[in-house]
C-alpha cells in the first residue's frame, strides 16, 4: 500500500509517493527517482495510525537538494573498485563503483546523467546501507 504526501524541504514543495510504512526500508518516489529510506524506531506508530513521512537529508552542504543527487549503497558491503572521479561525466546506466556483498560483486549504476561532484568512498572501504558513494551535479 503506498501513500502520496506533500513535504516542504528548504522552502520547496515535493510530492512523494511513500510505500508501505510497516516495511524497512521504505520505498519513496520523489520526482520519478526511487529512494529507499529508513525510519527510526521511535517514529513507529501502532497499527491504524499514519506514520510521519521520512525526513529528507541534504546530499551536499550549501546546495539545494535539486542541484545534487547522491548515489547510495543499496546494501552493506565493501567497495572493491571506484570507476569514476570528480569531474567525470556519466550517463544513465554507467557503473560508478563495484560493491562486494556476500561474496558477490555488485555493479552500482547511476540512473542520471551528470557530472561527478564528489567521490565519497575509496576501494577497500566498508559501507553500510545508505552510505553516499558518489554525488552528481
Amino acid at each position: 500500500m503506498s501513500k502520496r504526501v506533500t513535504v516542504i524541504v528548504e522552502g520547496r514543495e515535493y510530492i512523494i509517493e511513500v510505500g508501505d510504512l510497516r516495511e524497512s526500508p521504505i520505498k519513496a518516489v520523489v520526482n520519478q527517482k526511487t529512494y529507499h529510506v529508513e525510519v527510526p524506531q521511535q517514529n513507529t506508530l501502532s497499527s491504524g495510525q499514519d506514520a510521519p513521512a521520512p525526513i529528507a537529508k541534504k546530499t551536499a552542504p550549501n546546495m539545494p537538494a535539486a542541484a545534487r543527487s547522491a548515489i547510495t549503497a543499496p546494501i552493506p558491503g565493501n567497495i572493491v573498485e571506484v570507476k569514476v572521479k570528480a569531474g567525470d561525466s556519466v550517463n544513465p546506466g554507467d557503473v560508478v563503483c563495484v560493491l562486494e556483498a556476500m561474496k558477490m560483486k555488485n555493479m552500482i549504476h547511476t540512473n542520471l546523467a551528470g557530472v561527478i561532484a564528489s567521490v565519497d568512498v575509496v576501494a577497500g572501504q566498508a559501507v553500510d546501507y545508505g552510505t553516499v558513494l558518489v554525488t552528481l551535479e
